[in-house]
């Protein structure tokens, strides 16, 4: 709250890093790719007289940022976020309250309830879209974090004039170029993505630095969909080979048709800072676990059950980005070319800077920093799961659990815990030892104090 009682205006970035900003048709808001300098990114800061925690964000054409009771989708929870006029009644629809979270990245919760300002990913009618909502899936959570980025105004805000040098079109045009060369997946297990020496399997192994854990990327930008190549020159094939006689599951394999068909076609879907790939059929790329022969096996399929929802997840590592061509905006005068660029305050999240390592296939690069996301909850002493309870999170830069308990600590004021997770396996909780899990992968943990261990891990 602090840092928005010193801004005058704001640009907010969502974890997508797209910018929000009041559209065109003065009604709507939606995300978008431009680097913010257009004045349809700014918004005004105001604080509201007798809340202190609250504020406003008004647009440049004078309209507040308000959370509407218009459903985005029937039968969906997310409502819409409009643009209105100031009103007497129905004031909280126009408060907003900053919520500092992890690495000084803040949550802007509606004045109307536990609902959270969400940027969305996804495909359209998701894409670009800007709802308020609880996130319930875990791997929505980053969703509804911003960066807050300064913006030099003078008083009379109105009077500020900005050219808009890129249309919707040429925006699109943008988010489409930016796309790695060469990615390597890193499954939910920490294992990589490996095209087998056979050149006709693949797997799952932890050393992510042999040259078959790396895949070069197709992308086919009409169809939204992308082709993976391993090292031998084969494409990852969702094939009609049942991995198992009276399993789901069906084998994926590297293959190289001499018609390229949709069995080579993967859609990446965003997840958080992950993606799932799904086949043309509706299937997802899944990294199989337990006893063999499903161990370090790869299938294409639907998970079913609760305990297996993430295995279709994957992180992406960048190994190569292709470098667009640049763009060239219309010419602008020498005063417009000052306002964009002003001088700025960034409140950076640490997942994104410009030396990344993994990527979004939805909308560019996922940057991590150093440091790991840990998600928590305390235990509610039944470890009853309820879906609608809110993780905490922050960022973490440590690697051992003492640490971290350190931390968890202070942040709940409990004296005497234990930093458990879940089993992925059988959902069973466990306490974490010694050292966490390698790479700095994102963690969700569950504060269990001591004296309630011995009952909640029975």
């Amino acid at each position: 709250m602090e840092f928005f009682n010193k801004a005058k205006a704001v640009r907010l970035k969502s974890h997508l890093g797209k910018y929000l900003i009041a559209d065109k048709d003065e009604e709507t808001v939606r995300q978008t790719h431009n680097n913010g300098s257009s004045r349809r990114a700014w918004w005004t800061v105001e604080l509201v007289e007798g809340k202190s925690h609250v504020i406003r964000l008004k647009s440049f054409n004078g309209k507040y940022l308000t959370a509407s009771d218009d459903a985005f989708l029937l039968g969906m929870t997310g409502k819409k976020v409009l643009l209105r006029e100031a009103s007497s009644s129905n004031t909280a629809s126009f408060e907003w309250e900053p919520r500092t979270e992890g690495f000084q990245q803040i949550k802007l919760k509606s004045g109307k309830g536990r609902k959270y300002l969400r940027a969305n990913g996804g495909t359209p009618p998701w894409r670009n879209t800007v709802t308020y909502d609880v996130p319930y899936r875990t791997a929505t959570q980053s969703w509804i974090l911003w960066n807050v980025e300064a913006v030099g105004l003078d008083n009379n805000y109105d009077d500020v004039e900005v050219e808009e040098h890129l249309s919707m079109e040429e925006e699109e045009d943008i988010e489409s170029v930016s796309c790695p060369r060469m990615v390597r997946l890193r499954s939910h297990h920490d294992k990589y993505l490996l095209a087998d020496e056979d050149e006709e399997s693949v797997v799952q192994d932890r050393n992510g630095l042999v040259r078959n854990a790396t895949w070069s990327v197709e992308l086919l930008e009409e169809a939204n969909v992308l082709r993976l190549k391993s090292c031998y020159g084969k494409y990852l094939m969702a094939s009609n080979m049942p991995f198992l006689l009276g399993m789901t599951g069906k084998k994926v394999i590297q293959n190289l048709p001499k018609r390229l068909d949709s069995s080579l076609e993967w859609e990446p879907i965003r997840e958080g800072f992950q993606v799932r790939l799904k086949t043309r059929y509706g299937q997802f790329l899944r990294a199989n676990t337990g006893l063999p022969p499903w161990r370090n096996s790869i299938t294409h399929d639907i998970p079913h059950r609760t305990s297996t929802q993430d295995w279709i997840l994957w992180d992406v590592d960048v190994i190569e980005i292709r470098v667009p061509s640049p763009f060239r905006p219309r010419p602008r005068s020498a005063p417009v070319e000052a306002l964009h660029s002003p001088p700025t305050i960034e409140i950076a999240s640490p997942r994104r800077n410009k030396k990344s390592s993994s990527f979004d296939f939805d909308s560019g690069l996922v940057m991590k920093g150093e440091g790991r996301m840990i998600y928590y909850r305390v235990s509610n002493k039944k470890e009853e799961i309820d879906d609608g309870e809110e993780e905490l999170s922050f960022m973490f830069k440590g690697s051992g659990v003492e640490e971290l308990k350190q931390r968890l600590k202070n942040d709940t004021g409990l004296n005497d815990v234990v930093i458990c997770s879940h089993n992925p396996l059988n959902g069973q909780l466990y306490p974490l030892r010694l050292h966490l899990p390698p790479n700095n992968i994102d963690m969700h943990v569950v504060v269990v104090p001591s004296s309630s261990l011995s009952e909640v891990l029975k």
